[in-house]
């Protein structure tokens, strides 16, 4: 049977419509065509280009290297204080990015908590540095990849990992070669979420580690300073990151979008 919708939904529904989409028809009518590759090629943005894919990289390296295992244990682990655990998981994606980079401030700059013992023992210092850009990126997405990765363990069929254990195969065994197999589709999205998080990162970032060309300054970053002294530069950069979100979007459609 077909319904016809009332106006009084269609309307607001547009207009919400019309409110995400003419940003980015704003931004894709107003970019400098004509001499885009010109300013993708400027040292200054290929630079940031650079560190960003490199840092989001690392981020989602290091993401996954705890991420799995901790989305794994959340699962699969029943122990006291688990909800808690998975709230305090999920916190980087309500809190604003700003109070992150403020708290990874206090907790690994020079004088926090761990920063401290890291830069006496160690002689290491992550604030304002390329390796805080990386940290700072892990802290906003590393829940992405989490919960992705969470809801697949928990969708997996125990069967296979009981016919597993039964044959005699031990529990690293039958995570690395069972497991791993059948929630790799998961991994995967939440790999290519958190990568773009990661990517997109401003507010820890400028916190944490500072805008400095070369060493720190990301795109998003970039982005912001281009602002004040050539705007033609800036909308290359968002066209930039724009394509990414598509790509991501467009990879993630199956599981992300109906």
């Amino acid at each position: 049977m077909n319904r016809r919708a009332p106006w009084v939904l269609v309307l607001p529904a547009l207009l919400g419509l019309a409110f995400l989409v003419l940003p980015l028809a704003g931004l894709l009518l107003r970019a400098p065509w004509s001499t885009l590759g010109t300013r993708l090629a400027r040292p200054e943005i290929l630079e940031a280009l650079r560190l960003s894919l490199v840092s989001a990289t690392l981020a989602t390296l290091f993401c996954l290297l705890v991420g799995v295992p901790l989305a794994w244990v959340l699962a699969r682990v029943d122990f006291p204080g688990r909800r808690l655990v998975r709230a305090l998981v999920t916190v980087p994606l309500v809190l604003p990015p700003v109070v992150g980079g403020v708290a990874l401030l206090l907790a690994l700059g020079r004088n926090g908590l761990a920063g401290r013992w890291l830069d006496r023992w160690f002689g290491v210092t992550l604030p304002f540095t390329t390796a805080g850009v990386v940290v700072a990126e892990a802290f906003v997405a590393l829940p992405f990849l989490v919960i992705s990765v969470e809801g697949a363990v928990r969708a997996a069929d125990l069967r296979y990992e009981d016919a597993a254990a039964t044959l005699g195969a031990t529990r690293w065994t039958t995570f690395r070669r069972v497991t791993l197999p059948l929630i790799a589709p998961g991994v995967g999205a939440g790999a290519v979420l958190c990568w773009a998080r990661a990517l997109g990162e401003f507010g820890a970032t400028i916190t944490f580690a500072g805008n400095f060309p070369g060493r720190t300054q990301t795109m998003p970053l970039a982005v912001y300073l281009a602002l004040e002294n050539d705007p033609q530069a800036a909308i290359v950069l968002s066209l930039v990151l724009l394509a990414v979100s598509v790509i991501v979007l467009a990879g993630l459609r199956g599981r992300w979008v109906s």
